[in-house]
């Protein structure tokens, strides 16, 4: 009995230790957006942001969204281009996990950087990814989804509140809570609604997660 035990508790640690390195690899080897921090306090900071190319779409969920993206960065594109994956993934008002991605297509993939960011309107649900910085707005192939459109984002600062674990809506509504009340001690005014910032994918760890509320501020 005590060698199941021993064998069985073995087994656990090895899937536990496979899982934290998972998430390890893909934290370290994902792309992301890149910024200056301006100022940080705790879980607080003001960033400066360069210049980006996005893809984005509309959908009445976050899943056709997700897919629509995925696809494109998978070789759903003018050129059969494949692009890889960048981090983080934004979300304004929609609180739930990024879903696993579809296996890709035929195409090339173009790589993806972190987050993904997205936005919910009458219309559904707003999602964008972020190229990589060595895709310029004339280099990325065009989507061959008329749904799926690029778009060129300028330079922009913002403020962020950061957490971990799961990002629920409680977690989500506390930091957005925390960062209103950092802005306000600081004489800063939102320019745009909160957008939950997502760095990893459904299978990284819940403590190894990052995840952020960003607002636009003035610089």
């Amino acid at each position: 009995m005590r060698t199941r035990v021993t064998a069985a508790v073995s087994v656990l640690v090895g899937l536990l230790a496979a899982w934290v390195g998972w998430g390890l690899y893909v934290i370290r080897t994902t792309e992301r957006v890149p910024f200056e921090t301006l100022e940080r306090d705790g879980a607080f900071e003001r960033r400066r942001y360069p210049a980006t190319i996005l893809v984005e779409t509309t959908a009445p969920d976050q899943r056709t969204a997700f897919r629509r993206l995925f696809d494109y960065l998978s070789g759903a594109n003018a050129t059969d281009d494949e692009l890889e994956m960048t981090a983080p993934v934004a979300t304004v008002d929609e609180t739930r996990s990024i879903p696993a991605p579809a296996q890709p297509s035929n195409g090339e993939s173009v790589p993806m950087t972190a987050p993904v960011r997205t936005a919910r309107s009458s219309e559904g649900v707003t999602m964008a990814f972020y190229l990589p910085s060595t895709v310029s707005l004339e280099a990325a192939p065009m989507p061959t989804d008329p749904t799926v459109h690029l778009l060129a984002e300028p330079s922009r600062t913002a403020a962020v509140w950061r957490f971990s674990w799961y990002a629920t809506d409680r977690r989500i509504e506390r930091a957005r809570q925390a960062l209103a009340a950092h802005l306000e001690e600081r004489g800063l005014e939102a320019r745009d609604e909160p957008t939950v910032l997502q760095y990893n994918d459904p299978w990284t760890p819940p403590f190894l997660r990052r995840n952020e509320v960003a607002v636009t501020v003035e610089y």
